[in-house]
């Protein structure tokens, strides 16, 4: 027989929590607002399970419901756990991506790789784990996944398997999955890739002033990025998203704001006298809608990074855009004294070493300067 009565809980004006047994209680506030609450182990620990007020339920619907919970955990139920699989189920692999991508594309600043990273998931993985629930999701059907695109298309096979487990990493996170995703044992079901030299194809440096002499035969918006790519080093999606507010032809320096840097820091690039008079040749074609310098076909978007490869096809060389960073590289060590801190620094990487980077506090601009100023000399020499 139960401690609370009907008249009793009619009565009752104070807050607290008033026992009826067995773990039900009534849990007064200091509103006067009533509602049930039973009180049990589940899985060695003590929760607290909302039943609902008074005035949906009686005393004896909720001891009813009281016994029907208990029952459910004696066999093992966690009733909290499946109350939240009602409100928040389990999602399907492809509502799972969309959701991860929508939370993360802002952070990414490559607009190319917000687009690749879900498309890439639609080719390959949504046809098989697509319609799936993330907590369904195991080893075997993802290397049945990888398997057919493993060895023919390594390097989507790896970027494919890199944001299957970024969803289902997601998923566990989020409570949907009881593991993280099972990529460790992958390797053992597949075959072994082949190796090889992960660096871009560059252009020798000793071939870049002949190549720049070619791309000076003729004008596009194109040919006139690469140029100042080569000249300042700099990456094709800095180059093509340059605006006219950046860059200051009279100081000679373009100042690439943080949110358009892979490392998220505003970097300066001193501009040599022959990178100016190449931005001066494309400031003759600026279009008076557009505060890009490189504007795609459609003025107000920047130009596709298919542009500047196009030009490298027009060419026929074997070689990639980003290549000429690394072309710049070789030239600094082979050529020149300047120190490898300098030439990292107008490549904008990262300092490795996490002590030296809280301590430095210069970008080495003044000597830049004097290090992009001898790059365009050495790339527009009249020699091969």
């Amino acid at each position: 027989m139960g401690q609370l009565t009907v008249a009793r809980i009619k009565a009752i004006k104070e807050a607290g929590r008033y026992t009826d047994g067995d773990g039900l209680m009534l849990l007064v506030k200091a509103t006067g607002a009533q509602s049930w609450l039973l009180r049990a182990r589940v899985g060695g620990e003590r929760r607290d399970i909302g039943l609902g007020s008074t005035k949906v339920l009686t005393l004896a619907e909720a001891r009813a419901k009281a016994t029907e919970l208990r029952r459910d955990i004696a066999r093992g139920v966690d009733p909290i756990a499946e109350k939240k699989k009602v409100a928040d189920p389990v999602p399907t692999f492809r509502d799972a991506a969309h959701r991860l991508h929508s939370d993360h594309k802002a952070s990414w600043k490559n607009g190319k790789h917000q687009a690749q990273w879900i498309s890439t998931l639609e080719t390959y993985a949504f046809p098989m784990l697509g319609d799936r629930p993330v907590d369904k999701i195991e080893g075997p059907i993802i290397r049945d996944v990888l398997a057919p695109i493993w060895l023919s298309k390594p390097e989507t096979a790896r970027r494919v398997r890199q944001r299957i487990g970024a969803v289902l990493d997601w998923s566990y996170v989020k409570g949907y999955r009881k593991s993280e995703a099972p990529m460790r044992s992958l390797s053992k079901g597949l075959p072994r890739q082949p190796r090889k030299n992960g660096h871009f194809a560059a252009m020798p440096y000793t071939e870049v002033p002949a190549f720049i002499a070619r791309l000076q035969e003729r004008v596009s918006v194109g040919r006139l990025a690469l140029e100042v790519l080569i000249l300042t080093a700099a990456r094709s999606g800095e180059i093509r998203g340059a605006t006219w507010t950046e860059v200051d032809l009279d100081a000679g320096v373009w100042s690439i704001p943080a949110e358009r840097m892979k490392m998220g820091r505003v970097h300066h690039v001193p501009l040599a006298a022959q990178t100016v008079e190449a931005f001066r040749r494309a400031e003759a074609l600026r279009a008076p809608c557009t505060d890009l310098v490189y504007p795609g076909q459609r003025l107000k978007q920047p130009s596709s990074d298919m542009t500047l490869l196009k030009v490298m096809r027009d060419f026929e060389l074997p070689y990639t855009v980003h290549g000429f960073r690394s072309a710049f590289r070789d030239w600094v060590a082979e050529e020149t004294s300047y120190p490898g801190e300098i030439a990292e620094a107008a490549l904008a990487h990262a300092i490795p070493n996490k002590v030296e980077a809280a301590y430095r506090r210069t970008d080495f601009l003044e000597k830049r300067r004097a290090l992009m100023r001898d790059w365009a000399d050495f790339c527009m020499a009249p020699s091969a």
